[in-house]
């Protein structure tokens, strides 16, 4: 009895011991800073994937929550009474809210929010709202989890505010604490990893090795510095560009090369469309029918071996790969940040100067991802955006016009344009978070219990019959007979952070960085009558796809400042290289640190000394390939760059003002009687594109903007 008495009377004394000193200045912020470590380690643990591994990292990322902790709570100290305590409190929130922010950012784009994303966050947040209400749960709320705690307890007064003076030297020498640890933090980061912040383009091994504050510090610094190179640039730059792409440079294949030459070019981007969709059945029923019966035409080359290359500019990153054969940006959007004062030398503005006309049509607002600029420095004589086309009951979902109503609309465009024209056409409804009404819904989706995962068959499925709807089209107005068809996936539509439903697409019980790797395939097609077609299993990706059409409509490559290779060369080297610094060939993959043998999925686990020479030899390849592309866009190179033959793109000669717009497409068919409404006597063709979209059913008045 005497024991339990003695040992109650411990705990007391000890309880009392911890209120006194948490009623200190110097033991509040001792308890604030544990209990945001400790929510910063869960967030870490459960919200993001890292890619942990081994005792050392798992330390560092315990470790790695303090230091900014003590140096950011730490500046409360220098104040004194009430305001240093709800200072404290203030700070917390902030950085709560940060976590936040990125906790929602990776759920949908497995990366962390960068200065840039922020900059041009203007250009893509139309719509957002219903994607941010799908991507949050009601744990991501935790993380405030403290600051509410902080806030109730100095409310009731259940900690008493120090009001004495924190002397400066004490709050000097906490400062200072907070950047030693960091040293030491960034020390040891350094010896499992070297060159951590000189080398690596993925950001999640700086969270992994740093911490949350200490990577948005070195992204400011980045974003900075990138600004300064850019001022700082010069003409001999260029100098190791040039050298490395002709190094490199793949010559044509003679069989192919100008097949295609004076052809009218379609490109259908299909928005968030992975290639495991092709032949990819529910329940017994095709998701993409009449897509799978064009990747397995006599005249389509289809690739099955085709990777999306796309950072966290996603779609932008592959339109800017697609018409310019430059990487996106290992942050941001390059189109946002650079698409409205960098030269380029892109593929609508190289086939204006060779008689094309070029036009670009998305059913979205036309400052999206900024391009209503970048487009004017590609070279597009025209871009049809959401105030070109009709307005009907129910006609927007998400991220602009459904893809039925969307490809009917373009056909009213798309009919004038002088002929010979290059046209990239936008879908967007297989946009995350795949939302479609039930009149528009016609297949099952999966069952994998993932909310996010399963209703996207469907929208890819919607999106397949809006592109059979186009072909017929085409093929009954005969345009298709001149026509060149380009099909390509942008990007990923299921993040790998959806383990669990990838698993069940595969039908595993678990998958793998090998199989995340080959997750990474989105389809690549090139249709034309009369082309030598097949299933092609050269490795590639979307930086490949420019010099591949050049070569296929008789233009030499061989002089353009290009970072892809053509896909049809028997000399390209089939290295596709990630934006993070991963890649795949058809010996060997790396991805999240581990590498495999890409034939049969096996990791190599050890590398031997013949296998690491070859992966360091394709290391230094892609290392270098995404390091002088990024040179080429953070510098502006290309102003320095005289190609011959092609002619700097004036900006100011563009417009995209609805007015405008029309008046220059109706003085051009005027000026150049070939375009399909021409050929067909000035009469539209639109009557003979048939769509079952149930909204122009009911609806079947399409009232065009006219000529003001």
């Amino acid at each position: 009895m005497l024991k339990k008495v003695d040992g109650g009377k411990t705990m007391n004394t000890a309880l009392r011991k911890v209120r006194r000193g948490l009623n200190t200045k110097l033991g509040f912020f001792i308890f604030s800073v544990l209990l945001f470590a400790i929510k910063s380690y869960w967030a870490y643990k459960t919200k993001f994937n890292l890619g942990v591994s081994g005792s050392v990292q798992e330390f560092l990322l315990v470790f790695n929550t303090l230091p900014g902790a003590i140096i950011f709570l730490g500046i409360a100290l220098y104040f004194r009474g009430r305001l240093s305590y709800w200072l404290m409190s203030i700070i917390n929130a902030l950085l709560s809210t940060w976590l936040f922010a990125n906790i929602l950012y990776y759920r949908e784009f497995s990366d962390f929010i960068t200065f840039n994303v922020i900059k041009g966050s203007g250009a893509a947040s139309n719509n957002l709202g219903k994607s941010l209400m799908g991507i949050m749960r009601p744990s991501d709320f935790f993380v405030y989890a403290d600051v509410i705690l902080v806030i109730i307890v100095l409310l009731c007064h259940w900690i008493r505010v120090d009001m004495r003076y924190f002397k400066i030297r004490y709050a000097l020498t906490i400062t200072a604490i907070g950047f030693a640890l960091f040293g030491a933090n960034l020390g040891m980061a350094e010896s499992n990893r070297s060159q951590l912040l000189t080398r690596t383009f993925d950001n999640n091994y700086i969270v992994k090795y740093l911490g949350l504050q200490a990577y948005t510090i070195y992204d400011g610094i980045k974003t900075t510095h990138n600004s300064a190179v850019k001022s700082q640039a010069s003409a001999k730059d260029i100098t190791p560009v040039q050298r490395f792409i002709k190094k490199n440079y793949a010559s044509p294949n003679i069989e192919y090369y100008g097949k295609a030459k004076g052809k009218n070019i379609i490109i259908i981007h299909l928005e968030s469309f992975q290639q495991f969709l092709i032949d990819y059945k529910v329940d017994g029923q095709e998701v993409t029918p009449n897509l799978n019966k064009l990747y397995h035409a006599q005249d389509t080359l289809s690739f099955d071996n085709f990777f999306h290359q796309v950072g966290q500019g996603k779609t932008a990153d592959a339109e800017l790969m697609l018409e310019n054969s430059l990487f996106g940006l290992p942050e941001g959007s390059a189109m946002v940040t650079d698409g409205t004062t960098n030269t380029f030398q892109s593929a609508p503005s190289m086939l204006h100067q060779r008689g094309y006309t070029t036009a670009s049509f998305h059913g979205d607002v036309p400052s999206f991802w900024n391009r209503d600029n970048a487009y004017k420095s590609f070279g597009y004589d025209y871009f049809f955006s959401k105030g070109y086309f009709p307005k009907t009951k129910d006609y927007d979902v998400g991220y602009g016009i459904k893809d039925k109503i969307f490809l009917k609309d373009s056909a009213y465009y798309l009919q004038q344009l002088p002929q010979p024209f290059y046209a990239k056409l936008i879908t967007v409804t297989n946009h995350y978070p795949y939302i479609l009404d039930k009149k528009n819904k016609s297949i099952a989706g999966l069952k994998t219990g993932d909310d996010t995962v399963d209703p996207y068959v469907q929208t890819a499925h919607y999106l397949d019959q809006s592109i059979g709807e186009l072909l017929d089209y085409l093929d009954k107005t005969g345009l298709r007979k001149n026509t060149v068809l380009v099909l390509y996936g942008d990007h990923y539509g299921i993040s790998n952070n959806h383990r669990p439903a990838i698993a069940d697409i595969f039908h595993k019980k678990s998958v793998d960085n090998y199989d995340l790797a080959m997750f990474q395939k989105v389809p690549f097609m090139i249709n034309m009558e009369g082309l030598k077609g097949g299933i092609n299993q050269t490795y590639g990706g979307e930086i490949d796809v420019l010099p591949t059409l050049e070569d296929l409509l008789g233009i030499s490559s061989d002089k353009y400042i290009q970072f892809g290779q053509d896909l049809l060369s028997p000399k390209r080297n089939q290295i596709v290289p990630f934006r993070n610094g991963d890649w795949v060939t058809p010996k060997y993959t790396k991805f999240n640190g581990d590498y495999y043998l890409t034939g049969s999925g096996k990791r190599i686990k050890h590398l031997s000394a013949s296998q690491k020479k070859e992966v360091d030899k394709i290391q230094k390849y892609v290392t270098t390939d995404l390091g002088l592309s990024d040179k080429v866009v953070n510098g502006d190179l290309l102003r320095f760059y005289h190609l011959p033959g092609f002619k700097k793109t004036d900006k100011k000669s563009y417009s995209y003002n609805l007015n405008k717009g029309l008046k220059k497409l109706q003085k051009a068919q005027k000026q150049h009687k070939t375009s399909l409404k021409s050929q067909n006597g000035g009469h539209s063709t639109l009557d003979q594109y048939n769509t079952d979209a149930p909204e122009l059913q009911s609806d079947p008045t399409l009232n065009f903007p006219k000529i003001k």
